[in-house]
């Protein structure tokens, strides 16, 4: 069995002025959550390794998670944030670049107000920078974004992508159209990958089952296929709507289908790959950064 790897988790420490998109209903998510505590759960769901994700919009946090992963065998990268529309992001960018576990960028695209930021001449050209350094580029949409973000990846042919949570598609209405015909037209660009993950929470939390996330998860098997598809938790966000070892039992069955190979794929091998992840064995003597 190939190792396997969670490409999607988070990582905090709690403060209110600092996560404000944490509210009441949330109240599961507002403590610390730190590198010992992602360990328990890693090693409670046979999982061995990890890609932290960012969940403020501040260097800071990107240069903590750097740290932390310079200390950690089971951080194996981190996707952090940078302000890609700004005219210093090319300095920024060379800094954060020093730091070897740094894997890719994210900009959470889903709460711009405004629905075209994505093809803003200013993203756009940060977006171009990234080109020849090896770093993967993180999509954070909801679904009514997927048009605009067609046009996007369009604009970066030699780009990596990788979507995040399936581009949250609307679980809980048990809507699927638009977002099958469109996230099928992304997967058209062999330059895009997709991450199953952050499901659960797009689903009514406190009722929704494996035949509620079925359907989502067959249209991006058929458009991705294996070897552009990778597993996330989302944890600790997904504390709102199941636990850790529950959302991999639960994947473990939507991907029943498939051969071992490419269970492997999905389940490590493809985040391995695409953000050229070391291996625990040459991780466990330390790290210069995520």
């Amino acid at each position: 069995m190939a190792e396997r790897i969670d490409a999607h988790h988070h990582l905090w420490k709690y403060r209110v002025a600092d996560y404000g998109w944490i509210d009441d209903s949330m109240r599961a998510l507002k403590r610390d959550f730190l590198p010992a505590d992602l360990e328990k759960e890693l090693c409670g769901a046979g999982v061995s390794g990890a890609v932290a994700v960012q969940a403020r919009q501040t260097l800071a946090e990107t240069r903590w998670l750097l740290d932390l992963a310079s200390q950690s065998a089971v951080m194996r990268g981190v996707v952090g944030w940078a302000p890609i529309a700004s005219e210093d992001f090319r300095v920024d960018l060379e800094h954060l670049r020093s730091h070897k576990k740094l894997k890719g960028l994210r900009h959470a695209i889903q709460d711009e107000p405004d629905p075209n930021f994505i093809l803003g001449s200013d993203f756009n050209r940060g977006i171009a920078n990234l080109r020849g350094t090896g770093l993967v580029y993180d999509i954070l949409i909801f679904e009514k974004h997927l048009p605009a973000t067609i046009q996007f990846v369009d604009r970066h042919p030699e780009q990596v992508f990788v979507v995040d949570h399936v581009a949250k598609p609307r679980i809980r209405e048990r809507a699927i159209e638009p977002w099958r015909r469109n996230i099928v037209e992304l997967a058209r660009r062999e330059n895009v990958c997709c991450k199953i993950s952050g499901m659960a929470t797009e689903g009514n939390w406190s009722s929704w089952s494996e035949l509620d996330l079925r359907p989502y998860v067959e249209v991006v098997l058929d458009a991705f296929g294996p070897n552009r598809l990778m597993a996330g938790s989302d944890w600790p966000v997904c504390l709102l709507a199941t636990s850790y070892v529950h959302w991999f039992e639960v994947l473990n069955g939507l991907l029943h289908r498939l051969s071992m190979p490419e269970k492997d794929r999905i389940l490590g091998g493809t985040a391995s790959e695409v953000y050229q992840l070391e291996t625990g064995r040459k991780n466990s003597g330390g790290d210069s950064r995520v």
